[in-house]
């Protein structure tokens, strides 16, 4: 448990985020966390790299209401001091925070509060005799680093943690996971670090985490983007709805566009999902811009939009329901959508107080 998110086993996969604020900056992190949480996330990292972030993160802590992961290096007194502040989980490797005392100091604080810790294992940061023996970042030397962390909490009797092996390439990453997976129980938190830009670090991103995901591997997520971090947390939604994992909002099927729309596609699109992202529902729309592939996406979706001239086909729930005007309808298709969202989540709640 990371605050109130279970993570492992049969749970939901969760969806983290982190910081890029100055932690000392309260009223910033905060805001940023905020936004974060709102953008979906089950759990966000802060990076506490001072005492007097540290002490930062404790007012932080008192702000805001989502599971916060502290990220913490070297200076075992930090964790110890956002233990008592009221950290859910201590991003740490052991064996980077001195000697065994200061280590075992930081597991008994862990256990007395039940708070669980992540090892998080970078192939930039390997330590200098894996850079040494294996000549360069490898699969094997990821897991091998990791495997140390572990021994060290293993011999402390310690079980709750979660472990990650990033690499920013793709293939070796994958196969770290893939490999560190056949040798642990634990939960693993899985990511591809330093991914890129937007663009490009979502498509790495979507490709790793996705073969990991479909082979069962991974618990919970994080989408390292050089971008806003509330971009990471609504492509993890988006990778997670894609694969069936997790549902959330609306699912947009929507067609590339060519010369044959009836309206402009791409610009309604647009505007209904910045319209429309307050909406937790799941909830898949249809926006078609021809008859051709129109109807059969729309039948299959809760409601979907066949481009015709001079008249938009509706269709609701998989049956044709209305006609719309081609040349002005996203305010009536936002209404259409929340009164469909509603009723769908007052169906859910009313199946769930029956099976109570």
């Amino acid at each position: 448990m990371i605050g109130d998110v279970a993570v492992g086993g049969d749970a939901p996969i969760s969806v983290q985020s982190m910081t890029n604020t100055e932690t000392t900056d309260v009223e910033a992190t905060v805001a940023q966390v905020n936004a974060i949480q709102r953008a979906g996330a089950d759990l966000v990292r802060v990076s506490v790299p001072s005492m007097d972030a540290a002490e930062a993160f404790g007012v932080i802590r008192q702000q805001v209401s989502v599971p916060l992961v502290a990220d913490i290096h070297f200076d075992y007194r930090i964790a110890l001091r956002v233990a008592e502040l009221g950290v859910d989980c201590l991003r740490i490797n052991p064996g980077n925070i001195g000697r065994e005392k200061r280590i075992q100091a930081v597991v008994d604080k862990a256990r007395d509060l039940n708070i669980p810790i992540r090892i998080g294992v970078n192939a930039g940061s390997l330590e200098k005799d894996l850079q040494k023996k294996y000549g360069e970042p490898t699969p094997d030397a990821l897991v091998e680093s990791a495997l140390r962390h572990v021994a060290i909490l293993d011999g402390l009797n310690f079980q709750d943690f979660k472990v990650s092996v990033k690499a920013s390439d793709v293939f070796m990453a994958v196969a770290a996971y893939r490999k560190l997976a056949t040798q642990i129980e634990q939960p693993l938190h899985l990511g591809i670090t330093e991914a890129g830009g937007l663009r490009s670090g979502t498509v790495k991103s979507a490709v790793g985490l996705g073969m990991l995901l479909m082979d069962g591997i991974g618990d919970t997520i994080r989408i390292s983007l050089a971008a806003d971090p509330v971009e990471e947390v609504k492509v993890g939604w988006d990778l997670l709805k894609s694969l069936k994992l997790r549902t959330k909002g609306i699912n947009f099927i929507a067609c590339p566009s060519c010369s044959r729309q009836n309206f402009d596609v791409i610009k309604t699109v647009n505007e209904l999902e910045n319209r429309l992202e307050d909406i937790e529902t799941s909830l898949d729309v249809a926006i078609i811009g021809c008859i051709v592939n129109g109807p059969g996406e729309a039948r299959e979706a809760d409601i979907g939009l066949a481009g015709a001239s001079p008249k938009n086909l509706i269709y609701l729930d998989g049956e044709p329901n209305t006609k719309i005007d081609n040349t002005a309808f996203i305010d009536d298709l936002e209404q259409m959508i929340r009164t469909k969202a509603r009723e769908k989540a007052a169906q859910s709640i009313n199946i769930i107080a029956k099976s109570h």
